[in-house]
């Protein structure tokens, strides 16, 4: 059997009628496409598309690169190609798998920016102002993991988007289940207008503290059983391939297609392993209450400089209405 002979099922002219066969239906497929035409994509289609344009686009940016060199190397010094294949896939998914800390760290700073801003918007609201004016004010002071999201607010805000509104899509660009509790009090006190939000955002802002002292000591406690966790893998890792370059009589079993077959059963336990290690290491957050269905439309990125709160003035965002040569400030046509 092989590439080499005329009748194998794996033959060079079995394989080129294959190629001819697939390259013929899918021309006639593209032939029948453009006759036909395609149905126009809604809004959600076209967002989901754009998604996995983005998606597509990680997978071969950086992390596809490093995984194709590791897997080019692993097959170059092993000549096993399940080993080549493990090797791109532990490449590419070692964030994912052994990368929690930063997203802890990124979950913490936001929930403790929610406190700070929490607590500077309780302050505001102290001296008499309403959520309109206070939440502009409170954005001068906040975190930089809070601050994009609260300048898309005020430019809503600005817009005259209703609070209520313009308060759930700020909800939705945070998407954290802490910010959902602040974020539906202020909700509700813009629809009800009712006393004792300063009582409400002092208590929210004192559970959110409490929150971040928990996460870091929870934190504090796994970057032992994390480090732990990476030297188990490298050793895993490190030990076979050693043992391919330096004493490959030992594994020459390796080599056949059946020794393949079992090392490949090898590598997806260990992978099940690494991917049980993450799921016991991952936090698991209540879900969100205020979620909707559909992402609210994303605001142009805010100009460097621009002042959150002294910016352009209420209603002269894009549905602003225009005014005629000549026309007078104030007049109407």
């Amino acid at each position: 059997m092989g590439m080499n002979g005329g009748g194998g099922p794996f033959s060079l002219g079995v394989l080129a009628a294959l190629l001819c066969g697939a390259a013929m239906g899918g021309g006639v497929a593209l032939l029948v496409a453009a006759v036909r035409g395609l149905p126009p994509r809604s809004a959600e289609e076209r967002a989901g598309r754009q998604r996995r344009r983005a998606e597509v686009a990680a997978f071969f940016g950086r992390r596809g690169t490093v995984a194709a060199v590791v897997a080019v190397v692993v097959l170059l010094l092993t000549r096993w190609p399940v080993a080549a294949l493990a090797g791109a896939l532990l490449a590419f998914t070692w964030d994912r798998l052994f990368g929690g800390a930063a997203e802890e760290r990124a979950g913490m700073r936001r929930v403790e920016a929610l406190a700070g801003w929490t607590e500077s918007l309780r302050d505001t609201i102290a001296g008499a102002v309403g959520l309109e004016q206070a939440i502009p004010a409170s954005a001068r002071a906040a975190a930089p993991a809070l601050r994009g999201p609260l300048n898309n607010l005020v430019d809503r805000l600005r817009s005259r988007t209703p609070l209520p509104d313009a308060l759930q899509e700020f909800a939705d660009e945070l998407d954290d289940s802490s910010a959902d509790v602040i974020v539906a009090s202020l909700i509700l006190n813009a629809r009800l207008r009712g006393p004792g939000l300063r009582d409400v955002l002092g208590a929210l802002a004192k559970s959110a503290r409490e929150e971040v002292g928990m996460r870091q000591r929870v934190m504090a406690q796994r970057a032992s059983t994390r480090r732990s966790v990476q030297i188990v893998v490298g050793v895993s890792v490190a030990f076979p391939l050693g043992l391919a370059i330096f004493n490959r009589d030992f594994v020459e079993p390796f080599g056949d297609p059946l020794g393949q077959a079992g090392l490949s059963l090898v590598c997806g336990l260990f992978g099940l392993g690494f991917w049980w290690m993450r799921r016991l290491a991952h936090i698991e957050l209540p879900e969100r209450f205020l979620a909707r269905g559909e992402p609210a439309a994303a605001l142009r990125p805010r100009e460097p400089g621009a002042d959150p709160v002294g910016g352009s003035p209420v209603g002269a965002g894009p549905e602003a209405p225009r005014r005629l040569p000549g026309q007078r400030k104030g007049t109407r046509t």
